[in-house]
């Protein structure tokens, strides 16, 4: 059975939205154990007086990390934080996976404390699925080394390259470098070195990516350092949520417009679902010698939940066994 802790402490609706989402993975998926990590007695309140599903249990951490503190000095002084907990339950072998929408830098410091690198990674990496029109794409890194070098960004796009085979299904994917334009020899000093070392890799390397054709789908995973990619996430995330709001406003600006609403709702209704970051789950922490799914802030049940069946896949792939063994075979070691 696979054990999965979840930081329930962790998020702009912890516990309480936490706690719904893994009552109804535990509900759906029979062989994986949530461990509900944080304060036992707001857990309990969130339960509202029904009993533990025989597959969940709360196990205490007194101890929280907020959002506004420094992560590695907080990861260091508290030590019964329910995200440190959370990662040592991994680290001894009590469970398989760490699930947190908390703090992202107290969980990538808690990871990197607690579970340590792969062997022959320097800089682990966010990777997030993107939308696009032909299914999720992978970007990475959004969010934990902002400052990378040329070979962080070939590490990334080789773990990226396994995660896309692995998890998304998708076979011999296109790697792409994010870059002001499609042209090789465009760009800064980073993204040229990049290009160099991803043109001579063993991958499926299809050259530059401009932002704008991201959503189309034009590659499968693409590389950027972490200050690039958390400017294209938050930037998609804020189009989509506006550009929708404005579709709502205009649509039912009137009578006549309200009936020619009711004609296309369904159809509004499956391209908000597929934007929906929520059914995408949480982002792996790819590099770290441990699986440790990241999820966004403002995660609710349904974010959580899909966020465990996120952990749960990497977990029965062996997804971090198999970076270590393609960074071995690509070092030829």
């Amino acid at each position: 059975m696979i054990r999965i802790a979840v930081d329930a402490m962790g998020g702009d609706y912890a516990p309480g939205e936490i706690v719904k989402g893994c009552l109804q993975a535990a509900e759906v998926y029979q062989d994986i154990h949530i461990i509900l990590v944080g304060q036992a007695s707001k857990i309990q309140e969130c339960l509202l007086g029904s009993a533990l599903k025989p597959n969940i249990e709360i196990y205490e951490a007194s101890e929280v990390v907020e959002m506004h503190e420094h992560p590695a000095a907080a990861v260091k002084k508290k030590k019964d934080s329910s995200i440190v907990v959370a990662t040592r339950l991994v680290k001894d072998g009590y469970a398989d996976a760490v699930v947190s929408a908390g703090s992202t830098g107290a969980q990538m410091a808690a990871a990197l404390f607690g579970l340590g690198r792969i062997k022959g990674i320097n800089r682990p990496a966010i990777g997030t699925v993107l939308p696009t029109l032909q299914q999720g794409k992978l970007l990475l890194d959004v969010g934990a080394n902002p400052d990378a070098k040329a070979e962080n960004l070939l590490q990334y796009a080789i773990m990226g390259k396994i995660y896309a085979e692995i998890i998304l299904g998708i076979s011999n994917p296109r790697v792409a470098l994010l870059n002001i334009g499609s042209e090789e020899g465009k760009g800064n000093e980073l993204a040229q070195e990049a290009y160099e070392l991803l043109k001579n890799a063993p991958l499926n390397f299809s050259g530059n990516i401009e932002g704008r054709d991201i959503p189309y789908g034009t590659a499968d995973v693409i590389v950027c350092d972490a200050f690039v990619g958390n400017i294209v996430l938050k930037t998609i995330e804020g189009m989509a949520s506006s550009l929708f709001h404005q579709i709502k406003e205009k649509i039912t600006a009137n009578s006549f417009r309200k009936l020619g609403a009711l004609l296309i709702k369904p159809g509004l209704k499956e391209v908000a679902s597929s934007l929906d970051y929520e059914v995408y789950g949480g982002a792996p922490l790819l590099g770290v010698n441990g699986t440790s799914i990241v999820c966004h802030g403002s995660s609710k049940e349904k974010a959580i939940f899909n966020a465990i069946r996120v952990a749960k896949e990497c977990t029965e792939q062996k997804i971090i066994q198999k970076i270590a063994e393609e960074l071995e075979k690509s070092n030829g070691n």
